[in-house]
């Protein structure tokens, strides 16, 4: 493995890790409006939080400041593991199956093109979340945790060794197929997204590499990721908060049936604001941090 190929995968986990620190108050409000009114009828239950500017205020209210970051330690402990090799093996798995080192130089057609970056998004994001769905599993349980609720876990190390205690193997893989298909909708829209937009204006000689190009190419891709997966991490969030398998739910199909008998289609879509102002701020962090250490240390742009 060559050297630039190392540092690729190192500049993805961090630019991951530092985009998490940014946009973690909003992920922990996304996470409590998913769960709020759980199951309840949406006419017969009164929101905690209405929006995501007013659940934030609550939570700074009732938890102080650190109650928005409640989970941080466990969010980049993921982002190391997740992120890095997602945004690594993205460039690996495109020249595998491009046969190219730039697929851009390549005589393939645009929507083939597209077609090679969505199948290593989604198979690069699989990977990484395969492998880290502990950490994505105690981050949501810190996250859940509000005002008078006894904390579950004493740290984030902890809960590892509390959850693998109690639960097993399999309670720290809970939610893992939901984690695993938002993983794949995630990391195959967003680089994707990220990617093809960004080559697209410039072939059409709209904008030209850099630091604006970088900006608007990463708010796309945010926004793309926040549509594809809205539903499914709603899901993901719904079984990993439960204690024990069949609490609420025995998987993820009847936890999507459940919650769409109970809130209808709009409770799949909970929290969606929250998901973007999560997503867009760290998808746009991400990719600038990312492009800037490229570029520091004379490596190509994505």
């Amino acid at each position: 493995m060559d050297s630039d190929l190392i540092q690729k995968f190192m500049f993805g986990g961090f630019s991951c890790q530092v985009a998490a620190c940014v946009s973690h108050p909003v992920d922990t409000i996304k996470t409590r409006m998913q769960l709020d009114g759980e199951l309840a009828k949406s006419s017969n239950h009164v929101k905690k939080y209405p929006n995501m500017f007013t659940g934030m205020r609550i939570i700074a209210q009732e938890e102080g400041i650190r109650g928005l970051y409640k989970g941080l330690t466990a969010a980049i402990l993921r982002e190391a593991i997740y992120s890095t090799l997602r945004m690594g093996f993205y460039e690996v798995f495109k020249e595998l199956f491009s046969g190219h080192k730039d697929i851009q130089q390549s005589d393939y057609s645009y929507f083939s093109i597209l077609l090679i970056k969505f199948t290593a998004g989604g198979l690069a994001g699989m990977l990484g979340s395969g492998i880290a769905t502990p950490t994505d599993l105690v981050k949501v349980r810190f996250q859940a945790e509000g005002p008078g609720v006894k904390p579950r876990y004493k740290s984030t190390f902890r809960a590892f060794y509390d959850i693998y205690s109690k639960e097993g193997l399999q309670g720290l893989y809970r939610g893992v197929v939901p984690t695993t298909q938002r993983a794949v909708l995630l990391t195959a829209t967003q680089l994707t997204s990220y990617d093809h937009f960004k080559h697209t204006l410039i072939s059409n000689n709209i904008m030209q590499e850099g630091f604006p190009l970088h900006f608007v190419s990463s708010m796309f891709a945010g926004l793309m990721s926040a549509i594809t997966t809205s539903a499914v991490d709603n899901v993901k969030t719904r079984l990993m908060n439960q204690k024990y398998k069949g609490e609420l739910y025995s998987g993820s199909m009847d936890c999507l049936i459940k919650t769409i008998k109970a809130e209808g289609i709009r409770g799949l879509n909970k929290g969606f604001i929250s998901q973007w102002m999560r997503i867009g701020p760290h998808s746009i962090t991400t990719f600038i941090v990312f492009e800037q250490l490229r570029k520091f240390f004379n490596i190509n742009p994505i």
